[in-house]
């Protein structure tokens, strides 16, 4: 199954040194039964998308630990996409989390298909995004509108052995 992990830069660099994304258990997104009920008239390039999505999202937040953790984080979302064998994950119980899956596993970089990264133009939408977060959180309408404002922007897709350009750039 085509998985969406939601990633940083700086979580990237440290997959890419480890051979692997981990720690399990990860958070992933992924075109699930519940997606395909949900969305009964998409196609699979739609779910697809709809799961790389809600990975984006996940990966705002990702941003936000890693800055408050002190990690220098550049302002752009990273989702990376990973083939996994079914039996590797479990489906969310909670359908409003209808893309969501767990793996159960770490998941070796030579399972990664590609990596889709913002533009470095999208970084002012994205750093406004990430400030939103809380207030959003607490209900906010104009910070919710904030945070969806990084969704105006498409994730590039990258070739695994563009990795290292993608790391080098930040």
């Amino acid at each position: 199954m085509r998985v969406y992990l939601p990633c940083t830069i700086p979580a990237l660099a440290r997959a890419v040194e480890a051979g692997e994304l981990g720690p399990a258990p990860l958070t992933g997104y992924a075109v699930t039964p519940a997606l395909v009920e949900w969305y009964a008239s998409g196609d699979t390039e739609e779910l697809e998308y709809v799961a790389l999505t809600e990975a984006a999202r996940a990966s705002l937040r990702m941003l936000a630990a890693d800055r408050a953790d002190g990690v220098p984080a550049p302002a752009r979302r990273v989702v990376v996409a990973a083939d996994v064998p079914d039996d590797a994950l479990q489906l969310s119980p909670n359908l409003e989390d209808r893309a969501r899956v767990r793996l159960l596993a770490a998941v070796p970089m030579a399972k990664v298909a590609a990596v889709h990264v913002d533009d470095q133009l999208a970084g002012p939408d994205v750093e406004q995004a990430v400030a939103a977060l809380p207030r959003a959180d607490g209900g906010d309408e104009d910070a919710r509108f904030t945070v969806d404002g990084a969704e105006a922007h498409e994730l590039m897709w990258y070739a695994t052995q563009e990795i290292p350009d993608i790391l080098a750039e930040g």
